[in-house]
């Protein structure tokens, strides 16, 4: 939290703690774990490496954007960088984690959407990502302190994912990665393999984390209205993944300073399949540490040799979660989940998110917790993991945090204009 008075400050690693006098109402400094930004189309080219521009000229000029929200007036909030402050200081957020948002040069669809390339596609495609990174390098250092950028990679070629994980470090992109997912079909090594243990490595002694956000492993379903609703039930489901593959893969285990983020993904399920992963981790050790040969005791060979902990341990030591717009149903499990695991974002500028109406979700989520945990939620969590200063940004949010007194109001009607699933039916809603 922050006050609008002058904070003094003590930072201890990467996480920066601020305490006040309270002498007038307190504010809560918000950061959000869960933005998205990314050029316009045309303004991709400068970033590209110049062999690229004769192809990216005949792409563009037959190229037919597949998304309507990109095509709308409200488009340029993905790059305009002094609308993008002004509106997220209107919902009282004073920092953001940046995902990709727009097409890059050469995909079929915005990125994290797109399926894995082909083995011809991919020299265009990754040319185009690492021209997005350094467009998003630029457009973090217009708010500095204020943007943790993502960086893309791809998969198909570990050594030159590693390459740029170096690079977009050393250009400041501090959000780490986004680690795409490996759909059924891909053909690539499933997220288990060793084949990615470079990876992990350079992440870790990097201190990069590692983001796998909803929507980014789902395979192709096609286009009958079945198959787009079928895509909303497993879409998530497919996301998790990543959390059993590394865990039950030992990447953790070998690369102790593994962080792994999952965003956008919800937060409610991490409970139960936490016990179901201890569950199995248990139950394959065991029978694999029984004299004699069983049939379950082939499933669970090795397993011991590679993972030191329970999943359950793994996650409290190396996992977060990317809370977007968290739900009042979640926010009694938090304690469950942990509740310095917990990131909370507003998915702006996506209609899902919570603008322009974040102080009511937040009211709709916190209003009847401490406001310690609160901060934790909305900032002090997101600041260890990204490496924001606390400090440098408790004058911004004195400016135009939510006060606590604000937060704890709860909320006593459903803006009739909202469009996110934070206010969703199944929250509960009282009347004050």
């Amino acid at each position: 939290m922050t006050t609008n008075t002058t904070p003094t400050t003590t930072t201890t690693g990467t996480r920066a703690e601020a305490t006040t006098e309270a002498t007038a109402e307190e504010r809560y400094t918000v950061i959000s774990a869960d933005c998205h930004a990314g050029a316009d189309l045309l303004d991709y080219k400068p970033y590209l490496e110049s062999r690229h521009h004769d192809a990216f000229d005949a792409w563009a000029a037959t190229y037919v954007n597949p998304h309507e929200d990109l095509l709308a007036d409200t488009a340029d909030r993905n790059w305009n960088s002094a609308r993008r402050l002004a509106e997220l200081e209107a919902d009282g957020i004073v920092a953001e984690v940046v995902f990709p948002n727009t097409i890059p040069p050469f995909f079929p669809s915005a990125s994290l959407m797109a399926p894995p390339p082909t083995g011809t596609e991919f020299e265009l495609r990754w040319a185009g990502l690492r021209a997005h990174n350094r467009w998003l390098a630029d457009f973090c250092a217009e708010a500095p302190g204020r943007r943790a950028g993502v960086a893309q990679i791809l998969l198909n070629d570990v050594e030159l994912a590693v390459r740029e994980v170096r690079r977009t470090k050393e250009a400041g992109l501090t959000g780490g990665i986004m680690l795409p997912g490996t759909p059924p079909g891909s053909g690539l090594p499933e997220l288990h393999s060793a084949a990615y243990d470079p990876l992990w490595a350079v992440c870790d002694e990097l201190q990069v984390p590692v983001n796998h956000h909803g929507g980014s492993a789902s395979p192709p379903l096609g286009d009958e209205p079945a198959a787009r609703a079928v895509f909303m039930v497993e879409t998530t489901w497919f996301s998790h993944r990543a959390l059993w593959h590394l865990i039950f893969g030992g990447a953790f285990r070998r690369h102790p300073g593994l962080r792994l983020v999952l965003t956008e993904q919800g937060s409610g399920w991490i409970p139960g399949v936490l016990d179901m992963l201890d569950y199995y981790h248990g139950r394959l050790v065991a029978a694999a540490s029984r004299t004699g040969t069983t049939a379950e005791s082939r499933f669970g060979a090795g397993l011991a040799a590679t993972m030191d902990d329970t999943p359950a341990a793994v996650w409290r030591d190396h996992c977060y979660v990317g809370a977007s717009f968290m739900r009042p149903h979640e926010v009694p499990l938090r304690h469950r989940i942990g509740l310095d695991k917990i990131m909370w974002g507003s998915d702006y500028p996506h209609d899902e998110g919570t603008h322009p109406y974040t102080r009511e979700a937040l009211r709709l989520a916190y209003a009847d917790l401490p406001p310690d945990e609160t901060a934790a939620l909305l900032a002090t969590n997101a600041a260890h993991v990204y490496g924001f200063d606390l400090a440098h940004l408790a004058p911004i949010a004195a400016r135009v945090g939510p006060t606590i007194t604000e937060l704890t109001h709860p909320l006593d009607k459903i803006p009739p204009a909202a469009t996110s699933p934070a206010f969703a039916p199944g929250g509960s809603v009282r009347v004050w």
